[in-house]
């Protein structure tokens, strides 16, 4: 059974997102140890909450080194959330560096007249990727699940695979670049789109464990 890690370190609900990798048939381990994330086929970082404790106790783990090792193995890894934002330079949310893997900021949404920030709710995704393989099976320009104040602004435009709209402002929903994806929004809070998101990741470690 394919052997997927998912990140502990103190900041979000890791049960919900292994639910939705068990129904794909994967096993997921939630660690915090750099063995069993080199061990793994795969890599899921998940994450709720504030940008400056999550690289915080990232660092206190010994875990970037780990994670940055695993995504430049060339394994599958999966931001979600938090997880998605950590992996910027820097967020306007705090002071900490990020972890610098993906070169950009994260920004607060501006506000406007009736914007509600957070951002909460069901929205709509406008893909910029449509081919990714985190998207088979889904329709194109599906719903999915948000709580978030800040969204990712990546340097390169091109890592965008889908934008959201929230009131007048387009951002980044999700990025895709090699073996990196990582979403805004709440794959394990977003029904059966968001289970179809997990299982499409799932058969995607299938299918290299295999090779």
């Amino acid at each position: 059974m394919t052997a997927i890690a998912v990140i502990d370190y103190d900041m979000g609900n890791l049960h919900s997102a292994c639910k939705g990798l068990e129904k794909a048939g994967a096993k997921p381990i939630i660690t915090d140890s750099p063995t069993e994330i080199e061990k793994a086929d795969a890599i899921v970082l998940p994450g709720v909450g504030s940008f400056d404790p999550a690289v915080q106790h990232i660092r206190s783990r010994h875990l970037e080194q780990p994670i940055k090792d695993a995504i430049a193995s060339g394994k599958p890894f999966l931001g979600i959330c938090l997880g998605l934002q950590i992996l910027f330079d820097r967020s306007e949310e705090g002071t900490e560096p990020g972890l610098g893997i993906i070169p950009g900021v994260v920004r607060r949404f501006r506000s406007e007249p009736g914007l509600s920030i957070p951002h909460m709710g069901w929205n709509q995704l406008q893909l910029t990727q449509p081919n990714l393989p985190l998207w088979q099976q889904l329709p194109r320009d599906f719903y999915v699940y948000f709580v978030h104040s800040y969204y990712v602004d990546p340097i390169d435009p091109q890592v965008t695979a889908a934008n959201v709209i929230h009131g007048s402002q387009s951002v980044t929903a999700a990025i895709a670049t090699n073996n990196i994806m990582a979403v805004q929004f709440h794959p394990e809070k977003s029904s059966d789109n968001g289970l179809q998101m997990l299982s499409n990741f799932v058969s995607l470690v299938n299918s290299q464990v295999a090779v």
